[in-house]
């Protein structure tokens, strides 16, 4: 088993890429320390896990190329909201977005010339019992055409949002492996909870699913550092 740190770091953008072997001793706290060490000294700290490398080489090279600023920008002024059906959404989170495309109730993207440049998707809104009706929805998805950035894009989305549905928050969440929730923070959201590590079991194709029955035999098994909840109020 290996415990050493494999590290990439882009000195011009304070950014450190560290690559978790499958075959490692880590824990889960390890490595939320590691990111805590570096984010002291002002840098980024990602966590790049083998299988997620080996499974989706285009959607990661993109996903660091977004964080160096090396994408096209597109002002998002110059886009149209459009409402999306399941397979055009689809096809553009499974193309662009490190967990591909779930499950959702609302579809929305941006056109840039009749293109296809960025894609949220929401749940349905969910009536909660602190407080007379009051409704609540998650933003599940959210991602931008491979090589570019929208500039204002997220927030132009779920302003749109807001302004169809009505509901009284959105709430969302940060993968710590790869974030600190910097994009929510920026757009008014507050960091309310921080969910512990999840498990995940790999497939033959080396693909993840969430391990909710231990009995259920994975070929390997991986885990994340867990999650950042974030809410907007309207």
């Amino acid at each position: 088993m290996s415990n050493g740190f494999s590290l990439l770091l882009f000195d011009d953008h304070a950014l450190v890429i560290h690559l978790v072997d499958l075959d490692n001793n880590f824990a889960p706290t390890e490595l939320l320390a590691l990111q805590h060490e570096y984010q002291q000294n002002g840098l980024k700290l990602i966590h790049l896990w083998e299988d997620v490398w080996q499974s989706r080489q285009q959607q990661v090279c993109f996903r660091i190329f977004s964080i160096l600023r090396l994408n096209k920008r597109i002002h998002g002024r110059k886009t149209n909201v459009i409402k999306l059906d399941k397979l055009n959404a689809a096809t553009f989170l499974n193309d662009n977005h490190l967990q591909g495309y779930v499950s959702s109730r609302y579809k929305l993207g941006l056109a840039e010339n009749q293109k296809l440049v960025a894609v949220a998707t929401f749940s349905a809104l969910r009536k909660m019992n602190y407080e007379p009706n009051y409704k609540s929805a998650e933003l599940i998805r959210f991602a931008v055409k491979a090589g570019y950035s929208v500039s204002g894009g997220l927030s132009k989305l779920i302003r749109y949002f807001y302004q169809e549905y009505q509901p009284n928050d959105l709430m969302s969440y940060a993968d710590r492996d790869w974030s600190a929730g910097e994009v929510y923070i920026k757009l008014g959201f507050k960091s309310t909870a921080q969910l512990d590590a999840q498990k995940f079991g790999l497939d033959e194709s080396g693909h993840r699913s969430l391990i909710n029955n231990d009995s259920i035999h994975y070929n390997q098994t991986v885990f994340n550092t867990g999650s950042i909840k974030f809410i907007l109020k309207f």
